[in-house]
């Protein structure tokens, strides 16, 4: 490790002033950050701590129905306090182990944007809006690329608004030694259409499955997926797995997610 200053603001309002500092880093749960740190790929000369940030924190429904959750609320929190959107708290529930349910936060997971990490398929596909501390911003908007999105620097996740789908579910491939998702499918039933959003399959990020989408908006059901495949072309190819191996393992995980939601 290295020398740097740690601000620990207690407003939303003071970590943004923060965050002008010169070479200022934005430090949520630190689960992606502080090993980053350990082997020198980041250098950043101040920390802003968000963690103490109370109006960052917790659970609720909006006056719209939307599940609003603070950008820097753990995993753990979302798992047992989402009731009311059971296909995210069961996703929160099984993001990684114990000790990183209890220290990673929603908005840390967004702003780093893993292309295997759970969060992005549950915004993407729930349609939801990433609030930060000077906009708002639509999740079709928000993803851009491999650990890409639309954030400006000092731009911070303070809230994340979920609509509420009629049904739901996530189905994720879990890869033994991270406990990321080799690949991961997000399917949400909304009244206008269904969603369906894959992480850790591209060497895009997170992205829907259009052809997907119109089927089960047409049919809810696994069997309207029959048929249905994902090019393996632009997949991630790694040690653990061909483009073509996540291409067919996603498609598979569509059908999961759509049996267990319908």
């Amino acid at each position: 490790m290295y020398n740097f200053d740690v601000e620990t603001p207690g407003t939303v309002a003071d970590a943004a002033a923060a965050m002008g500092r010169e070479d200022a880093q934005a430090l949520g749960g630190g689960q992606t950050l502080i090993p980053t740190l350990k082997q020198r790929l980041a250098s950043p000369s101040v920390l802003v701590s968000l963690r103490g940030i109370t109006e960052m924190q917790g659970v609720c429904t909006g006056d719209d129905g939307r599940l609003c959750i603070g950008g820097a609320t753990t995993h753990a929190r979302v798992a047992a306090e989402a009731g009311a959107y059971p296909g995210l708290a069961a996703l929160a529930r099984h993001i990684g182990d114990p000790a990183v349910r209890n220290r990673g936060t929603i908005g840390g997971s967004l702003a780093n944007n893993d292309p295997s990490a759970c969060y992005p398929a549950a915004v993407l596909g729930s349609g939801a809006t990433v609030v930060t501390n000077t906009r708002e911003i639509a999740a079709d908007d928000y993803f851009q690329g491999m650990f890409t999105t639309a954030l400006e620097e000092g731009e911070i996740i303070t809230e994340v608004r979920f609509p509420v789908p009629q049904a739901s579910n996530y189905q994720k491939f879990v890869q033994p030694a991270s406990r990321f998702a080799l690949v991961g499918v997000f399917v949400a039933k909304f009244a206008e259409g269904v969603r369906v959003a894959i992480t850790g399959a591209s060497n895009d990020g997170v992205f829907r499955w259009g052809e997907a989408e119109a089927a089960l908006s047409s049919n809810f059901s696994a069997t309207a997926l029959d048929g249905l495949a994902l090019p393996g072309d632009d997949m991630i190819n790694d040690l653990h797995g061909t483009g073509q191996y996540r291409a067919h393992l996603a498609a598979v995980m569509t059908k999961r997610a759509t049996k267990a939601a319908a």
